[in-house]
């Protein structure tokens, strides 16, 4: 996400093509939100949903984790 919080259209876009890669029938919870199929998330994505806004701070999240070694670090200290 940009330094002020807004969800850029690249971020969109990369999130969409990492969910793309998913089976269509794979299924993800979403907390109380309930369980949405890979098309379904797209979907939100596109909305502007909370549940789309909550797709991509996740990733988003999970890819700077990846991207600065630290899931890495955690599976090696295991």
């Amino acid at each position: 996400m940009s330094g002020n919080g807004q969800i850029t259209s690249d971020e969109k876009e990369l999130i969409i093509a990492r969910l793309k890669v998913l089976p269509s029938s794979r299924m993800i919870s979403i907390g109380s939100q309930g369980s949405f199929s890979r098309d379904e998330l797209i979907q939100e994505i596109e909305k502007n949903s909370a549940v789309g806004k909550k797709i991509i701070e996740v990733q988003m999240k999970f890819l700077t984790a990846f991207k600065q070694g630290k899931i890495y670090r955690d599976l090696a200290a295991r």
